[in-house]
């Protein structure tokens, strides 16, 4: 593997997921073993007016596409462009297959996390991370695994 081109803001140019549903404010760490980035959950965002009313948590399912779009979205990104021209990675997605998750701790209107994941493995487009969620306090939020797989779209 050469050193892949994609520096932190070339990756979130990258990134497929827009907003109101793209969790991933910034890139603070890349490498081809590891990524590291940060997220803040907006106070507005529409998903805490019924979860839950009155006293608003940020839905597990919504931590846990923070941690893919970090680990297996962008980490995918970065590796594919190890492999493929750099005018070919718009034309890849890589699609969550599956997850084993721990959930630690609750994440609150206006929380911010940093997502931590390691390749445990990367063959054939396919992507499997250990990845973990910390609030601004250092407690873990969720931890385990995660795997995607790379196809052309």
């Amino acid at each position: 593997m050469s050193p892949s081109p994609l520096n932190a803001v070339a990756l979130l140019d990258l990134m497929p997921q827009a907003q109101p549903f793209r969790f991933i404010d910034r890139v603070l760490e890349v490498d081809q073993t590891h990524i590291v980035a940060s997220y803040r959950f907006r106070e507005d965002a529409s998903f805490y007016t019924g979860h839950f009313p009155g006293a608003p948590i940020t839905p597990g399912v919504i931590v846990l596409e923070a941690m893919a779009q970090c680990g297996l979205a962008l980490h995918g990104i970065y590796l594919l462009a190890l492999e493929v021209a750099p005018q070919e990675l718009a034309a890849y997605r890589t699609l969550f297959t599956n997850a084993d998750i721990e959930w630690c701790s609750a994440v609150y209107p206006g929380d911010s996390i940093v997502i931590k994941s390691d390749v445990v493995a990367w063959r054939r487009r396919r992507l499997r991370v250990r990845v973990e969620a910390r609030n601004e306090k250092g407690e873990m939020v969720a931890v385990g695994e995660i795997a995607g797989i790379g196809v052309r779209i």
